[in-house]
């Protein structure tokens, strides 16, 4: 919803990954020259592309996307959401809702974490919940929102409070507006995703084990707290990965 999230796959392999605003219109042209840029900065030719893959949910900008692709690398690319993946069995009682990052991180994990009871924590602009069976059926989750959007909320709809650096604080108990901030950002996010999983897990899986799984731009502030089995910040691209290499 704020930047787009790219990367090179070499084989299984992500070679490099690279960010670029979403929130200013961006025309074809301006983001192939961008893509082109990124990756000669990093050495990798983009004659050397063979495929692209895209999962978006800022339909604004995919007319732009898709004609970067094809002007700048000749290659009409994959585009997943949840007509064209055949990976899980989308549960939700309108699989067209389901954001194409959902269904991309749910891929990723179902592959990398096979036959496990899984829920998925994606800690963007958004924060998301998505609960995959071991079978590997996606059930659907919960939206909130992320971190960053609860700062630019407080910032904009409040008087006398301002941004601040996301973090976690020395202590919970703030002795200071920044410190009370960051303690609300970084505690309520951690307490809505033990809640939220605590819940979710009962609900779908009973008394059956299961792995909660980080990944998004966020998911390291939480690497010390004991939260999440494993943290793999880049399960979307993985997902697109695994979704266009069964094309």
């Amino acid at each position: 919803n704020s930047q787009i999230f790219g990367g090179v796959f070499h084989q299984d392999t992500l070679k490099i990954h690279f960010r670029h605003d979403s929130k200013q219109a961006s025309t074809s042209d301006q983001l192939g020259i961008f893509l082109r840029m990124a990756l000669r900065e990093n050495n990798i030719d983009p004659l050397a592309i063979t495929k692209i893959a895209i999962c978006s949910v800022v339909p604004s900008i995919d007319y732009s996307v898709r004609a970067a692709c094809l002007k700048y690398f000749n290659i009409e690319p994959y585009v997943l959401n949840p007509q064209t993946t055949t990976a899980l069995a989308i549960k939700y009682r309108n699989p067209a809702e389901v954001g194409a990052d959902r269904i991309a991180t749910a891929i990723a994990a179902s592959q990398q974490f096979s036959g496990q009871n899984l829920i998925v924590v994606d800690l963007g602009t958004a924060t998301t919940l998505d609960v995959i069976t071991r079978d590997k059926a996606y059930l659907g989750g919960a939206i909130l929102p992320g971190m960053r959007l609860s700062m630019d909320a407080l910032q904009s709809k409040t008087a006398k409070l301002s941004a601040v650096t996301i973090l976690k604080p020395d202590n919970a108990v703030g002795k200071a507006t920044i410190e009370s901030l960051q303690s609300g950002l970084f505690y309520g996010q951690l307490g809505m995703i033990r809640e939220l999983s605590t819940v979710m897990s009962k609900e779908a899986f009973g008394t059956e084990p299961y792995l909660l799984i980080g990944t998004g731009g966020f998911a390291h502030l939480f690497e010390r707290e004991q939260l999440f089995h494993a943290i793999v910040p880049e399960l979307v691209l993985d997902g697109l990965r695994y979704s266009v290499s069964n094309e």
